[in-house]
């Protein structure tokens, strides 16, 4: 049984002259989550936004009042230290961090200015994340195979296991992608392996790609242009949301 649809518009296709206003509207035409989207131009060839501007939207989202719930600030870490910005991004509001297998051997330093000669690894990273009261997510780029997170997935301690995998199906760093079909085994191999894993699909999604998606398994969805670009945003997030559920069992 899949878990239940999770909609998490990605605010980088929103209005950023009018951003707060947008994601707040967004969630009341019936998001779960918003998909933050952090790109520091080393990881990814693009820079968004940093910290400040978590702080200023998170004044317009009410913070969740459950692990999941509404509300949820999803920031996709594509960063090459994720590590250093895990308090940061906790203290700006963020309640699901989620780093980049590529990128999870890296410095183990706490904060931006500090330096280390210490390499974190994928599970210290995911404690960390949990010790500093932020869910932990990891996603994959298309280019790696999903089956270098079953050691990670199976591992004994809690602490140390994501609360969930992003599948990468547009190459991270641009919004407006075409969707890759292609990276859908690999949600199709994690959800015959993990049932109740909640898995994430990112990069051209929208009405006609969700089938895909939550045929393969998918049930946190995001999408951008399809929801801010929308005449009708409310609509979209609900077509989504049934294509999941209809899968799942819930309709």
């Amino acid at each position: 049984m899949t878990p239940p649809a999770i909609i998490a518009p990605s605010i980088l296709s929103a209005d950023f002259a009018d951003l707060g206003a947008a994601c707040s509207r967004t969630i009341s035409q019936g998001a779960d989550w918003l998909h933050v989207d952090i790109m520091d131009g080393h990881f990814v060839p693009n820079l968004t936004f940093g910290p400040p501007v978590v702080v200023k939207i998170r004044s317009h989202v009410d913070k969740p009042t459950q692990a999941y719930g509404k509300g949820t600030f999803d920031c996709h870490m594509m960063i090459a230290e994720p590590k250093k910005w895990v308090k940061e991004f906790k203290n700006a509001g963020c309640d699901l961090y989620c780093f980049h297998y590529e990128a999870a051997n890296s410095s183990a330093a706490e904060s931006p200015e500090a330096k280390s000669d210490e390499k974190t690894s994928p599970r210290e990273l995911i404690r960390y994340i949990h010790d500093n009261g932020m869910l932990a997510g990891i996603a994959i780029k298309p280019a790696t195979p999903v089956d270098v997170l079953w050691d990670i997935l199976e591992n004994p301690d809690e602490k140390e296991r994501p609360d969930m995998v992003l599948v990468m199906t547009v190459e991270p760093g641009f919004g407006g992608q075409k969707f890759m079909a292609s990276e859908l085994p690999k949600v199709e191999a994690l959800r015959k392996r993990y049932p109740n894993l909640n898995i994430e699909v990112d990069g051209g999604l929208g009405p006609s790609t969700i089938d895909q998606a939550a045929d393969a398994g998918a049930n946190v969805i995001v999408a951008g242009s399809a929801v801010f670009g929308a005449k009708d945003p409310a609509e979209v997030i609900a077509l989504l949301r049934e294509a999941v559920d209809k899968r799942s069992g819930k309709l």
